[in-house]
């Protein structure tokens, strides 16, 4: 009786031991790009974010998308509207045209992976590119936010930072209007 209940544990530990060691990549296999959720991919050839401008957005810098989504709340005069328009639809520009060759670079290393026809030359150069490209998206994103905080008061920060749940919207370093 002890070694059937002892063979019974063992079994069970054996199982809970495979399931834990299943990878967190299963299913991933099947995806076009490996490396890329539907999620990423999307939002890269759609221009989106992707939390590329988190450092700006969580330090008082807002974004031209969710400015222009606030703008009533916001009080924005027609000027902010125009110019927030304009530095909405740069970085849209600009993020899609990058983010169809990030993809496509994406395509290109998963492809070399495929294929077997890949060396650590050829992987690097890939990689790097891929690299410079995140790079410039993400620069893209930041900048876009730096000019969007020029086009606001320090009062309509403040409240884009409470409008978008940042807390109390916490008192910045120049009281001037941007």
């Amino acid at each position: 009786m002890k070694r059937c209940a002892i063979a019974v544990i063992l079994g069970a530990v054996v199982v809970v031991a495979m399931a834990q060691a299943e990878s967190p990549y299963v299913g991933d296999e099947s995806r076009p790009i490996k490396a890329l959720s539907q999620q990423e991919l999307d939002g890269y050839l759609q221009g989106r974010g992707l939390g590329y401008a988190r450092a700006a957005e969580l330090n008082h810098y807002p974004g031209p998308r969710h400015v222009l989504e606030l703008a009533a709340e916001l009080e924005l005069t027609p000027v902010q509207v125009s110019r927030t328009q304009e530095i909405f639809a740069t970085m849209q520009t600009q993020a899609v045209t990058l983010g169809k060759k990030l993809v496509e670079q994406e395509q290109a290393l998963d492809r070399a992976f495929v294929d077997g026809a890949i060396d650590t030359e050829s992987l690097h150069a890939l990689v790097s590119d891929l690299g410079a490209l995140e790079a410039q998206i993400r620069y893209t994103h930041l900048v876009a936010h730096l000019e969007q905080k020029a086009v606001l008061s320090n009062h309509q920060v403040q409240l884009y930072d409470r409008l978008r749940g940042y807390g109390a919207g916490q008192s910045h370093q120049h009281d001037h209007a941007h």
